[in-house]
């Protein structure tokens, strides 16, 4: 088993959407349910919706539009805030995580979230969820102007929590956020393998990856 260095770490980044959280509430969201609204508004077949939405996604990936609920609900004229807020009940907190923040918590840690989620959609789950409390800061890439996939994010964030990157433990399942801040020197990036609870845990060739936070408890 292997023994990670928690002597070195000051610092725990958390990603929300797939690490902490199970990403089939977002997955259904917006493969399943938007598509379907848009569907019904603009009188159109099923098929045809998912086209033109799913296009319409992939022009905006990897900008701040992609998680801008604002934006989203311009683009497809659709209460965007409301359809999430009608299946609330499917945000669900990962098995593993707060047996994981409890430790860090006893670890004297500071641990911080950091997500390219909307500040809308962050409130939201985190009201959901009630797991606010165990942050000592929380940052979305809505308040640095970056998404995570940027270099300059973690430049940002480094300015404003102070970390030594060489301290710095980061956990997302999003491989581009893990090499922008890898690029930066953040030490630690880990991949989250297992972020959704309806899909098989997949590694990444590129990061150490870990299915459950269970396997950095030792």
């Amino acid at each position: 088993m292997m023994t990670f260095p928690w002597n070195d770490i000051t610092w725990v980044l958390l990603d929300m959407d797939g690490t902490i959280l199970d990403r089939y509430f977002d997955d259904y969201f917006w493969e399943t349910l938007v598509p379907e609204e848009y569907a019904r508004r603009q009188l159109m077949d099923l098929a045809r919706a998912r086209d033109l939405v799913f296009a319409r996604y992939h022009r905006e990936e990897g900008t701040l539009n992609w998680t801008d609920i604002d934006f989203w609900s311009r683009e497809l004229e659709l209460d965007i805030p409301a359809l999430k807020e009608g299946i609330r009940h499917l945000i669900e907190v990962h098995p593993d995580t707060a047996g994981f923040l409890e430790f860090l918590r006893q670890q004297e840690k500071r641990v911080a979230l950091v997500t390219n989620a909307h500040y809308k959609t962050l409130s939201l789950k985190m009201n959901h969820t009630g797991l606010l409390g165990y942050f000592d800061a929380v940052v979305s890439s809505f308040d640095l102007g970056n998404p995570k996939e940027a270099v300059r994010f973690w430049e940002i964030l480094h300015d404003r929590l102070h970390f030594d990157p060489s301290q710095v433990l980061l956990v997302d399942d999003n491989a581009e956020a893990l090499a922008a801040a890898q690029t930066f020197g953040i030490k630690y990036p880990y991949f989250k393998a297992k972020s959704s609870s309806r899909q098989d845990a997949e590694s990444h060739p590129d990061f150490f990856s870990i299915e459950s936070f269970d396997e950095l408890m030792n």
